[in-house]
């Protein structure tokens, strides 16, 4: 069996704006184990990106608790939460987020960068990486030169940079086409094949999600069904 690499428990996520109060999260509680791909689906508005943001540290839960690798994050002090998120959580957004002004292997390096220490001794693995994702021809081009894909595939590259337990996604392809969604998919399934790599990604895309490991689907604010494809 292999290891837990997230756990939540019974995580809530209340907004409160004077005598407003909506309750996103009702008591997600739910495990992932290392080197697999889980897919959160559900109607817009069910807080599938509120969940993501909780397990990735970026957002507090008003109850509950979230264990990464074992540790319970969500007692982790601000300081520390934001080393820990840099060290071991990975993104990948809709949006690729790239620093304009940088190159590929540039922004690829940035999250070793933030991290300190000697980041030129991990630059090649940066161009490792770029190799990986097929832009071995392309990692001094910056972002305006890149097409919409190949901004994605520096995106996975930066995800993977400080080698994470957790790699999250939110709508990775939202931004693309569907031939340049179906070979980012592709990539993902093939990272994780390779190198056991956990990812959770929320997705609408209900072809790639047929290709996870499990699919959960959440209605309001709860866990509505759980679906598992492979082991």
């Amino acid at each position: 069996m292999a290891n837990t690499i997230l756990e939540t428990v019974h995580l809530r996520k209340v907004y409160e704006s004077g005598p407003a109060r909506v309750e996103v999260l009702r008591g997600i509680s739910l495990r992932v184990r290392e080197g697999e791909i889980v897919v959160i689906m559900g109607p817009s508005g069910v807080g599938k990106s509120t969940l993501l943001n909780l397990i990735g540290t970026l957002d507090k839960p008003s109850d509950g608790k979230i264990f990464i690798n074992g540790e319970d994050v969500s007692q982790f002090p601000e300081k520390k939460l934001a080393r820990f998120r840099n060290e071991h959580i990975g993104f990948i957004f809709q949006f690729h987020y790239l620093l304009p002004e940088f190159t590929a292997l540039e922004n690829v390096l940035m999250p070793r960068m933030v991290k300190g220490n000697d980041w030129k001794s991990e630059e090649q693995h940066a161009v490792n990486l770029l190799n990986e994702v097929g832009l071995e021809q392309r990692m001094f081009h910056k972002p305006n030169q890149l097409s919409g894909g190949e901004q994605q595939r520096v995106a996975i590259a930066r995800a993977f940079m400080n080698r994470p337990k957790l790699i999250l996604a939110d709508e990775p392809t939202g931004d693309l086409d569907t031939q340049n969604s179906q070979a980012l998919f592709k990539l993902i399934l093939g990272l994780n094949a390779k190198y056991r790599q956990t990812f959770i990604i929320v997705t609408h895309n209900e072809m790639f999600a047929e290709q996870a490991h499990r699919i959960i689907h959440l209605y309001d604010g709860a866990i509505a069904s759980e679906k598992v494809l492979r082991s």
